[in-house]
């Protein structure tokens, strides 16, 4: 293994291209002494003194000039960053204002705005707006890098800050002022002087044009939304703001819930009254750091998880969606292959089954203090239904190395449990980008759990894990990736997600991407193929592996898709169980599997996504499609419908089930503060239609009125012994939040 991985390094290291960050000196931003009244027109004296910046366009055609004018300007004073857009269009009626939910586009016209605040070229925070005056804000980590927008991989959606903003639509086009304090923004001054990446954006939805600042052209995926392309900008004499946030809570609500007798025999229901009060506060120990402390905390208005069926005999990962761990979540990233990750906050506050653990309090840190990017977390939990209360730490540094785009760090988390039980967890990792675009992850983590150590004894090497990476992140011309993941019996981080343990896993791709000249209908397309083996480490035989080409495509008109055969192998020496009780034997398995998806463009009012897959599956078929089509009928009304379908057949042994997970999501919007969405899905393989209603009054920038309403009906009751009732759960619930600012 040695020896390979030096040829592919060698290979490696061979002179290519540097597609990295501009190269060019860093702009320095004009600083306004007049007054700016947010009202979208950015028409004061003050304005007038700001250049605005050159924009080219992205797509369709990367490098040509807009076919609308456009007007970005940005400036500050010493409380807040200006960000202003004139954005003229020649078709009044063509500009697409169809978002007033806070945090979703839904195929608008948009300006957006991305701030590489601490200037690491990895991370950074996305202020976006659109025509109706709608907020999103978001984060990016990893330089937009290592997944897709769907996974939330390095995007964070349920990120939100403090910010405001101002349109207007004339028959000129439509203008927005937005204004971001410092307090809400966090940075380094050095000699009175703070750098920030910064990248600008406008979307011309029915064209399907999207105008850039500074001129980027699609080397990579996402490549408008990575901080080390982003520009260099100066600001002079502002320094992070560190404002008190209060935010008190008051819950009532009231449930009903069924349960077992203590005898087994028959399901009783009881009513649930709850009346809770709590807080969090927040503030900024030093102009870098924030800490978090929050008290009983409650998570009433998340939407709920995603039904999913699982065709595999490994965990599903379900993504992070509570707001008190969205701020830098970035930092406390320590993926070790593929899902699997060092620390994943759902362990803490939530059961394996979902069920809510009460958190009775903790405190939360992070920030920069010199060089370093520091994160702490602790909380404590309550004692919940035969699990013992438990503590949770976590301590994660890391800073830059050898070059402005790379970095190494440790982390380190603790699981302590009232009964005894602990586990304990480290990890050192590194990414270094060796030239251009070839990065090179080395990473190392190490577990300590009382209960493995009592049951099998401690063998160092047993539990630990490692990852080796060395990748081109390149759309363009030919790319590579290779990989070793080797995880020991015992590894099991107590704070983490991980979905098999005791192999060691090669993982190789190699590709070519094409971005055709104008007269071509597609903006990129690439070409690859990808080999996977993953072998027991106890006698070195293969448990699963996999090989295959894949084609992707991305069209002009932000059409998307992709072609993909796989041939896969498994070698089962246990049985496993698929839904509706459905046994694999143990055996061997070789089986084929081709597949594609299709995606109309995000900007259509009327959207289209699907997916499909057909072929063998161990010793049968199987065949699965998902559909969404989603329809942005008025700025009052979005439907977004999922319809997943799994057959899954052994005609030999006479078995097979079909799988139906339905998800509709209903979103209404009176304006910008007052807004419902309902979430209602269906899954078959569990025989539950679920409902998450959640209504929000958003009575000012920190101030919520939340009416939540959930309900969960069982579809399948018939011939069950005992009974099951109709009603599996009920709640209604009504949550106040309110934010004092000192």
């Amino acid at each position: 293994m040695a020896k390979r991985l030096v040829a592919v390094l060698a290979i490696a290291l061979l002179p290519l291209g540097r597609a990295g960050a501009q190269d060019t000196a860093p702009v320095e931003l004009q600083r306004i002494d007049g007054p700016i009244k947010l009202d979208g027109l950015s028409d004061e004296p003050a304005w007038a003194t700001v250049p605005p910046f050159h924009l080219v366009q992205y797509e369709p055609n990367p490098g040509d000039q807009p076919t609308e004018r456009s007007e970005i300007r940005v400036t500050y004073d010493s409380d807040f960053m200006y960000f202003s857009l004139r954005a003229y269009d020649s078709d009044r009626a063509g500009i697409r204002a169809n978002s007033l939910y806070r945090d979703r586009l839904s195929g608008d016209d948009h300006f957006e705005i991305l701030l590489d605040t601490f200037n690491d070229n990895e991370t950074a925070v996305l202020f976006t707006t659109t025509p109706s005056g709608m907020r999103k804000d978001a984060t990016i980590s990893n330089d937009a890098t290592g997944g897709t927008l769907a996974s939330g991989s390095w995007l964070n959606n349920d990120y939100n800050t403090y910010w405001d903003v101002a349109t207007i639509v004339t028959e000129e086009g439509w203008f927005a002022e937005i204004r971001v304090p410092f307090s809400s923004l966090r940075f380094q001054t050095v000699d009175e002087t703070v750098t920030m990446g910064l990248a600008l954006q406008r979307k011309i939805a029915r064209k399907a044009e999207r105008v850039v600042y500074p001129p980027v052209r699609p080397i990579a995926q996402w490549a408008f939304l990575k901080p080390s392309l982003a520009r260099k900008i100066i600001l002079r004499g502002v320094y992070p703001r560190r404002p008190l946030y209060i935010t008190p809570y008051v819950l009532a609500g009231l449930g009903r819930s069924n349960d077992l007798n203590d005898a087994g025999s028959r399901y009783v229901g009881y009513t649930n009254n709850q009346l809770e009060v709590g807080g969090d506060l927040k503030y900024g120990l030093s102009d870098n750091t924030t800490l978090d402390l929050t008290v009983n905390m409650d998570f009433a208005q998340v939407e709920a998880d995603d039904e999913q069926v699982n065709l595999t005999r490994f965990s599903l990962f379900f993504p992070e969606k509570r707001q008190f761990f969205q701020e830098r979540a970035g930092i406390f990233d320590f993926r070790t292959g593929g899902q699997s990750r060092l620390f994943h906050s759902r362990r803490m506050g939530l059961t394996d089954d979902g069920e809510t653990v009460r958190i009775l309090g903790g405190a939360r840190l992070v920030g920069r203090i010199g060089n370093w990017d520091v994160g702490i977390l602790d909380l404590q939990s309550a004692a919940h239904s035969g699990l013992a209360s438990e503590n949770f730490g976590l301590v994660r540094v890391r800073r830059r190395v050898l070059n402005d785009y790379s970095f190494a760090g440790a982390m380190a988390t603790s699981r302590v449990g009232d009964d005894g039980r602990y586990n304990f967890a480290y990890g050192v990792d590194g990414v270094l980008r060796l030239f251009g675009d070839d990065y090179l992850t080395a990473k190392w983590a190490q577990t300590f759990d009382e209960q493995r150590i009592d049951d099998v004894g401690f063998e160092p090497f047993d539990s630990g894990r490692m990852v080796l990476e060395l990748q081109r992140r390149l759309l363009e011309g030919f790319g590579y990736s290779t990989s070793v993941v080797w995880s020991g019996r015992d590894y099991d981080p107590g704070l983490g997600f991980t979905q098999r343990t005791d192999f060691t896993q090669l993982d190789e791709e190699v590709s070519y991407g094409w971005l055709p000249a104008a007269t071509s209908s597609l903006l990129w397309h690439r070409l690859s193929l990808e080999g996977l083996a993953i072998l027991r480490n106890r006698d070195r035989t293969v448990e699963s592996a996999e090989v295959g080409p894949e084609w992707e495509f991305g069209k002009r008109t932000n059409v998307s898709g992709s072609i993909e055969a796989k041939l896969i192998y498994e070698d089962l020496q246990e049985p496993f169980l698929l839904p509706e009780g459905v046994v694999v034997p143990a055996n061997s398995y070789t089986f084929y599997r081709l597949g594609g998806s299709y995606r109309r463009p995000h900007s259509d009012l009327l959207q289209f996504q699907s997916e499909a897959n057909i072929g063998t599956f161990y010793d049968g078929w199987q065949a699965t499609a998902t559909v969404t089509p989603i329809w942005y009928a008025s700025p009052h009304l979005e439907l977004r419908a999922t319809y997943l379908y799994s057959h899954v057949w052994f005609s030999e042994r006479g078995q097979g089930f079909d799988a139906h997970v339905a998800r509709l999501r209903i979103g209404t919007a009176l304006d910008t503060r007052m807004s419902a969405i309902a979430f209602v899905q269906y899954n078959s393989t569990a025989d539950v239609l679920s409902a998450n209603v959640r209504l929000r009054f958003n009575i000012r920038e920190g101030n919520d009125l939340w009416i939540v309403y959930n309900e969960g009906v069982n579809t399948d009751i018939v011939g069950m012994l005992p009974r099951i009732p109709r009603s599996d759960s009920r709640a209604f619930l009504i949550k106040y939040t309110h934010t004092l600012v000192r």
